[in-house]
C-alpha cells in the first residue's frame, strides 16, 4: 500500500508512488519529433536545447522508433536540428559545442543507417570528413573525442556491406575509416582499431576490398591512358628517331597523383584484420574489361587524377559474375600493378611515401601464413602485367607473352624490378632494406613449407650482385648518408639462405648448380666486397662492427669461390680451353660438391616481425597529416565548405 502523509490538513501520496517527471531536455526532444516547428512558440528553443545535458539514449530510441513515413513527416525539424548542431559548433560557449557534437554524431549515425536519401547520406559523410580533417594533425582534433565515444563504425560497415550504398558512398566511407583508425592510435585505446581488427563478416570485408580495388584500378587506368597518350605523341616519335635517347625523360613526365588515403585503408585492413587476408585473393573480372550501362554519376568539377572515387561504371563492372573468357584479377594483383607504378619514381615525396607504404603492406603479407599459402598455390595462376621502367637494353614484354604463374612470382618480379632500377645518387636506402626483407620472408616460408617454386632465380641473384657492386662503387658517397653494411649483410645472407637451404626449396638440382655458377662467375664482386669490409673492420672507425658482420657472413661464399676456382682453372688448363662455357663450368661444379666444406650458419631463416608502433610511428603520423590536408583540399575543391553544407541540409527535400 502506498504510504501517505498529512500535510496542511490534506492526505497526499508520497513521491515514491508518483510517476517520474520527464526531464526538460526530453520534453524538448519530444517537441522536435512533432510536426510543428518547435521554435514557433519558443524563439529561444534551439539556444536552450544546447545548454541542456544530452540524453542520447532517449534521442536514439526516438529515432529508431520511427518508420520511413513518420520520419518524412518531421524531416523539416530533423533538418533544423542538423543545421543548428552545425551552427552551434561555432559558438564560444563550450557546453553548447559539446552538446551540439553529441546530438550531431547521434543524428549522423542514424541517417547513415536509415533507408533514406542517398544525397543526404553523401552529405553526412562529407560533413564527417570535414570534421575529421579540421586540423592537419588529426590527433589534435578534439572533436574526434566525440566520434570515438559516439561510434559510427557500424554505420560505415553497413555502407560497405550493402552494394547500392557501397557504389554511392564506399570511397568516402573507407577513407573516413582509415582516418578514424589513426586518431591517437599510439596514445590511447582507439575503439575503431579494436572493432576493425575483429570484423569477420564476409560481405563487409569483401565490400571494403572492392572499394579499395576500384580506387587502385582507377589509378592504374589513368596511368595507362596517360602512358598511351604520351607514347602516341610527337615526342615519342622523336625519341624513336634518335634511338630512344630521351626515353627516361619522357617517362618521368607521365604523372598521376598517388592515392595515399586508399592505400592507408588497405594497410590498416591487412595489418589489423587477419580475416581481410582472404579478400586479397578474391577473384573478380579484370576491371575495365567488362562494363554494364548504369545511370550517369552526378556531374562534378574536374579533380586531381588518382584522388577521387572511381565512377559508378567502373564499380558496376567489378561486381559482375565471372566470365570464363575474361582474364580474372583480384585485389592483390591490382595492388601489385599499382605498386609497380608508384615505386618507379621515388624522387617525388608523395610517390616515396606511397612506395614505402606499398612495401610495408607487402611486408605484412609476406609474414602471413595464409597469405603465403595462396601466394604460392600452384592452382592459383595469373598473368600479372607489372609496369616497368623503359630501359634501352630491354624491350617491353607483350601481355600475351606473360607466363601464367603463382602470385608470389609477381611479388618477386616487383622486388627485382625495384632493385635494378633505383641505383642512383639519391639512394632510397630505406626502400631497399624493405625490399630485401620481403624477399627474405618469402624464402623463409618456402624453406619452412618446402615449396619448390618454379621461378627464374638467376634474375634475382644477378640483381642482388649488381646492387652489391653499386654499393662498392659509391662507397664514399653512400657512407656519408647510410650504413650500407646493413643492406650488404642482408644481401649476403640471402645468398647464404640459398646456399644453406636451397636444396629444400629450389625447384631442381640444376637450380642449385646455377646458384654456384652465378657465385663463381661473379666472384670478383664478392672478392671486392670482402676486401672493402675487411679494410673497414680492421680499422678503429665508425663502421668497424657493421663491416665485421659482413666479413663473417661471407665465409661460405668465399669457401665456394676458393674451392671451385682452382678446379675450374685446372680443368681449363688440362683441356687447353681459354674460356669455359657455362655447361663446362657446371660440369666441374657437379664433380666437386663432395669435397666442399661449408660452415653451418644460424638464424638465416629467422626474422624480426613487422612492428608499427615502435619503428613506423613517425612515418604514419606524417603520412596521415598529408592525407588529412589532401582530403580537406579535395572537399574544398568540391565546394563542400561548412556554409554550403548548412545550405544543403536545410534545403533537402
Amino acid at each position: 500500500m502506498a504510504q501517505v502523509e498529512k500535510r496542511g490538513g490534506l492526505l497526499r501520496k508520497s513521491s515514491a508512488s508518483k510517476k517520474p517527471l520527464k526531464e526538460k531536455v526530453v520534453l524538448m526532444y519530444d517537441e522536435i519529433f512533432m510536426t510543428e516547428d518547435p521554435s514557433k512558440c519558443s524563439p529561444r528553443f534551439w539556444e536552450e536545447l544546447f545548454l541542456m545535458k544530452v540524453n542520447l539514449d532517449y534521442l536514439e530510441g526516438k529515432l529508431e522508433s520511427l518508420d520511413g513515413e513518420e520520419l518524412m513527416k518531421i524531416k523539416d525539424n530533423i533538418n533544423c536540428l542538423f543545421q543548428h548542431c552545425i551552427q552551434a559548433l561555432g559558438e564560444e560557449h563550450p557546453i553548447r559545442v559539446v552538446n551540439a557534437l553529441q546530438n550531431l554524431m547521434e543524428s549522423l549515425d542514424s541517417l547513415l543507417c536509415a533507408e533514406g536519401s542517398e544525397s543526404l547520406k553523401s552529405l553526412c559523410l562529407k560533413l564527417l570528413l570535414c570534421l575529421v580533417t579540421v586540423t592537419d594533425n588529426i590527433s589534435q582534433n578534439t572533436i574526434l573525442e566525440y566520434v570515438m565515444i559516439n561510434s559510427i563504425f557500424e554505420a560505415i560497415l553497413q555502407i560497405l556491406s550493402h552494394p547500392p550504398s557501397r557504389r554511392e558512398h564506399g570511397y568516402d566511407a573507407v577513407v573516413l575509416l582509415a582516418l578514424l583508425v589513426n586518431y591517437r592510435k599510439y596514445e590511447s585505446v582507439n575503439p575503431y582499431i579494436v572493432k576493425l581488427s575483429i570484423v569477420d563478416d564476409e560481405a563487409t570485408l569483401n565490400g571494403m576490398g572492392l572499394v579499395i580495388a576500384q580506387a587502385l584500378s582507377e589509378y592504374n587506368r589513368q596511368y595507362k591512358d596517360k602512358e598511351e597518350e604520351h607514347q602516341s605523341g610527337f615526342f615519342s616519335a622523336l625519341t624513336n628517331m634518335v634511338g630512344n635517347m630521351f626515353i627516361a625523360d619522357a617517362h618521368e613526365k607521365i604523372s598521376v597523383q598517388t592515392n595515399e588515403a586508399i592505400l592507408l585503408a588497405l594497410y590498416e585492413a591487412v595489418h589489423l584484420n587477419r580475416n581481410f587476408i582472404t579478400v586479397l585473393a578474391q577473384s573478380h573480372p579484370e576491371i575495365g574489361l567488362v562494363t554494364t550501362p548504369v545511370s550517369p554519376a552526378p556531374t562534378t568539377p574536374a579533380t586531381p587524377l588518382g584522388t577521387t572515387p572511381p565512377s559508378s561504371d567502373v564499380i558496376s563492372s567489378v561486381e559482375l559474375p565471372l566470365d570464363a573468357d575474361v582474364q580474372t584479377s583480384n585485389l592483390l594483383i591490382t595492388f601489385l600493378k599499382y605498386s609497380s607504378i608508384v615505386m618507379q619514381d621515388t624522387k617525388d615525396e608523395h610517390r616515396l611515401h606511397s612506395g614505402k607504404l606499398c612495401l610495408i603492406i607487402l611486408t605484412c603479407i609476406a609474414e602471413d601464413q595464409y597469405a603465403n599459402a595462396f601466394l604460392h598455390d600452384d592452382n592459383m595462376n595469373f598473368r600479372v602485367n607489372l609496369h616497368k621502367m623503359p630501359m634501352r637494353h630491354r624491350k617491353k614484354a607483350a601481355d600475351k607473352n606473360l607466363p601464367c604463374r603463382p602470385l608470389v612470382c609477381a611479388v618477386l618480379d616487383l622486388m627485382v624490378e625495384f632493385i635494378v632500377t633505383h641505383m642512383m645518387k639519391e639512394f632510397p636506402m630505406d626502400l631497399y632494406v624493405r625490399c630485401i626483407q620481403v624477399v627474405h620472408k618469402l624464402l623463409c616460408y618456402q624453406k619452412k613449407c618446402r615449396v619448390r617454386l618454379h621461378y627464374t632465380w638467376r634474375e634475382l641473384w644477378s640483381a642482388l650482385i649488381n646492387l652489391l657492386k653499386f654499393l662498392m662503387s659509391n662507397e664514399t658517397v653512400l657512407l656519408a648518408k647510410h650504413n650500407i653494411f646493413t643492406l650488404a649483410l642482408m644481401i649476403v645472407n640471402l645468398f647464404n639462405m640459398f646456399i644453406t637451404y636451397g636444396d629444400t626449396f629450389l625447384p631442381t638440382p640444376s637450380s642449385y648448380d646455377e646458384l654456384y655458377y652465378e657465385i663463381i662467375r661473379m666472384h670478383q664482386s664478392f672478392d671486392n666486397l670482402y676486401s672493402m669490409v675487411l679494410r673497414l673492420s680492421t680499422n678503429a672507425g665508425q663502421w668497424k662492427e657493421a663491416a665485421s658482420k659482413v666479413t663473417h657472413a661471407l665465409v661460405n661464399i668465399r669457401a665456394i669461390i676458393n674451392h671451385f676456382n682452382p678446379k675450374i682453372e685446372s680443368y681449363a688448363a688440362v683441356n687447353h680451353i681459354s674460356q669455359l662455357s657455362e655447361e663446362q663450368v657446371l660440369e666441374v661444379v657437379r664433380a666437386n660438391y663432395d669435397t666442399l666444406t661449408l660452415k653451418l650458419q644460424d638464424g638465416l631463416d629467422q626474422y624480426e616481425r613487422y612492428s608499427e608502433q615502435h619503428k613506423e610511428a613517425a612515418f604514419f603520423k606524417e603520412l596521415v597529416r598529408s592525407i588529412s590536408t589532401n582530403v580537406r583540399r579535395n572537399l574544398a575543391f568540391h565546394t563542400l565548405s561548412q556554409e554550403v553544407l548548412l545550405k544543403e541540409f536545410s534545403t533537402i527535400s
